[in-house]
Order: structure tokens, then C-alpha cells, then sequence
């Protein structure tokens, strides 16, 4: 209830501040905040994404020119991409540190330093990214993961979302689980770790140099994020199988990483802004997402792809190492509590979507299977 009052606080006190910037009118209305009388202020966003990436990465950009727009220009983050400043997988460190204010990343890149920050991004077969949004704001998602990163002087606000991922590209398709073992896949995480569990033998490789190396034969397989941004590198010409669902990835979240001493520092219509921005900017990357990835996925199909589901056997082998995994996981202070509200949340939650949108969903696939 308090996270509800405060988000519809914020929406209407970022709204009262556009219109206080703007000269809102007659008296630039009554109690609105004086933002055009605020210091200005002027923050540095390192992202762990290249411009490449370019819905993924225009996250960053939207919450820049949200904050400016709710701040009458009084606000400024200026986002760069991946390598610029620092590279992809050190922008926590350079949030700690304050060698940026904020940065734009994925949670789960840093479970090497606390185990439980997967959780803020997506885990096998986890929750989808409506699930995810919910628990993150309805449920205890965001106090819990926030309580984890306090200890890195860092507090988190939701950065967009793909959506359920596809599984990958494979030079040669997948018939059972059997055809896993040896197989070189470049898959990184928790995703990675499963696929190591039932023989795969899983490769971590930057973004920039995975269409390289299958296209090498450096890998035999290769995971991405989905149709729209798999299409613009160029997989569909090194590989011709592409397998799906991306189970280690239902609804992968992403995250604006704060200093927490700066955010502190900042004037209260600042906090809420940035706060309604960021929200703005999570809703949007998925709903860019939903638009862009049918019409991609149609024109790799009509391309000649092989679009295909992967093994029965596959899917069960792996999600029973995902649950032997995460339980074996425990690790610092945080981690148990987050896997149990995670889980709690996901059950309740899967019982309803099973009764609603995944029944609706199962009767049109069925339908159109049967009138193709």
C-alpha cells in the first residue's frame, strides 16, 4: 500500500512539475514544485549496451529525455553506451564508485558478486515480464533486491524489459537431449550454468563478437535476446535452426543503477521524476518489443529459418537443474529471502495466468494449428 501511495504521489507531482517548468499556466498552478527554481543538476549514464541494441539502449535515452521534460531542462543525464566510459560488465562498479550517477545494466551480470541479484533480472524458468513487473512493484521485488544493493551504495528503479527471449541458434537442430552433450553454446549465467548440467559445454562471449564466432564454428549454438534484434546481426545467415523458448530468460528485466549518495542529494521533484521516468521507460522497451518481433520473427520464417521448439526431454531435463540449482544457490545474507518471495510470488501468480491468459493463449494456438 505505502509503494502504491508513493508511486501515485510521484505521478502527480512529476505532472504538477512539467507544467511548473512550462510556466504551467495562470499562477503555474497552485502547489505545484518550483522546479524552474531548483539547482540544476547534470548526471553521467554509463549503459551496458551498445547503440547497436538500439531498443534496449534507447531505455537509457528515454529516461534521459523523460527527466528533462519533467524537469523543465533543470535535470540532465547524459547516457553512453557500452565501452565508452567503462565496459559493459563494470558499470556497478562504476555507479559504487561514482565514477557515473546512474547506469543502465542487467542485474544478473553481477551475481558473481551477490548470487540473489539474478533474481532482479530473470531466472530459468522464472516469471514473465508481467509477472516480474508485478512482483517488483506489488510485491516485496524491489524492497528485497534493494536491500541487496544498498550494500553496494546503489539503489535500483526498473529499466525495461524483452520479454520471454528465444532459445537460440543452432547449426544443426536439436533431436533430443542427448544431442546437448558436447555441444558448444555461447549462453552465459544461470542459463549457462543449466546447459553445463546436461552436457552442453556453454561459452561466455561479448555481444559484439557472438555472430563471429557462429559463424566461425567457434560455437555450434548461439543465444541472443529475440527475433527483431537476432535479425539486424545477422544470424539467420550462419545458422538456419532457431530454436525456442529461451527458458533461462521468460522476462528479462533490466535496471537503472543509482548512487544511492547522489540520489540522496537530489531535490525531492528530482527523486520523483526520475522515478515516473524510469517507469515510462520500462513500460515503453516492451512495448517497442511486442511491436517489433512478430513482423521480424515472420520475415526470418519467410527467409527460410527453421523455427522449432526445443525437445520435451530437453525442456524437463532443464528445469529440473534450474530448481537444483537455484536451491543450491544460497549464498550471502539475502539470497534465501529473495528466493523465497520470488517463488511464493511465481506460484501464486502462475495458478492465475493458467486460468486466464495462458488458457485464452492455448485455445487461439490450437485453433490455428488446426485451420492452417
Amino acid at each position: 500500500m505505502e509503494r502504491r501511495r508513493f508511486l501515485t504521489k510521484a505521478t502527480a507531482a512529476a505532472g504538477t512539475a512539467v507544467l511548473a517548468g512550462c510556466g504551467g499556466g495562470a499562477g503555474g498552478g497552485a502547489g505545484a514544485p518550483a522546479v524552474q527554481t531548483e539547482r540544476r543538476v547534470r548526471w553521467r549514464l554509463a549503459s551496458s549496451f551498445p547503440r547497436s541494441s538500439d531498443v534496449i539502449y534507447r531505455g537509457a535515452e528515454a529516461l534521459a529525455e523523460r527527466v528533462a521534460a519533467l524537469t523543465g531542462g533543470r535535470f540532465e543525464i547524459m547516457p553512453s553506451p557500452a565501452g565508452e566510459i567503462v565496459p559493459a560488465l563494470q558499470v556497478l562498479d562504476a555507479v559504487q564508485n561514482r565514477s557515473v550517477q546512474v547506469g543502465h545494466t542487467a542485474g544478473y551480470y553481477f551475481r558473481g558478486k551477490h548470487p540473489a541479484l539474478a533474481f532482479e533480472t530473470a531466472v530459468p524458468f522464472g516469471m514473465t515480464a508481467r509477472q516480474q513487473n508485478a512482483w517488483m512493484l506489488y510485491g516485496d521485488g524491489l524492497e528485497q533486491t534493494r536491500r541487496v544493493l544498498a550494500d553496494f551504495g546503489v539503489v535500483n528503479f526498473l529499466g525495461g524489459n524483452t520479454g520471454t527471449q528465444m532459445g537460440g541458434w543452432f547449426r544443426r537442430p536439436l533431436g533430443s537431449l542427448a544431442d546437448l552433450r558436447g555441444l558448444k553454446m555461447r549462453i552465459p549465467g544461470l542459463g549457462g550454468e543449466v546447459m553445463a548440467r546436461l552436457g552442453a559445454l556453454p561459452q561466455t562471449i561479448a555481444g559484439g563478437e557472438v555472430y563471429q564466432a557462429l559463424e566461425r564454428g567457434v560455437v555450434d549454438a548461439a543465444e541472443w535476446i529475440g527475433p527483431y534484434d537476432d535479425e539486424r546481426l545477422g544470424f539467420q545467415d550462419v545458422a538456419q535452426t532457431y530454436h525456442y523458448p529461451g527458458w533461462w530468460e521468460p522476462g528479462a528485466v533490466l535496471s537503472f543503477y543509482v548512487n544511492q549518495a547522489e540520489y540522496d542529494r537530489l531535490p525531492d521533484a528530482y527523486k520523483l521524476a526520475l522515478e515516473v521516468a524510469s517507469q515510462e521507460a520500462n513500460a515503453r522497451m516492451l512495448a517497442e518489443y511486442d511491436a517489433k518481433n512478430p513482423p521480424a520473427l515472420r520475415r526470418l520464417v519467410d527467409g527460410g529459418v527453421r523455427l522449432a521448439p526445443f525437445p520435451d526431454d530437453v525442456m524437463r531435463a532443464a528445469r529440473d537443474a534450474a530448481r537444483d540449482l537455484l536451491e543450491e544457490g544460497a549464498g550471502p545474507g539475502g539470497y534465501r529471502a529473495l528466493l523465497e518471495s520470488y517463488r511464493r510470488f511465481q506460484s501464486d501468480s502462475d495458478r492465475y495466468f493458467a486460468s486466464a491468459e495462458r488458457a485464452y493463449e492455448g485455445f487461439i494456438a490450437r485453433v490455428e494449428a488446426t485451420s492452417a
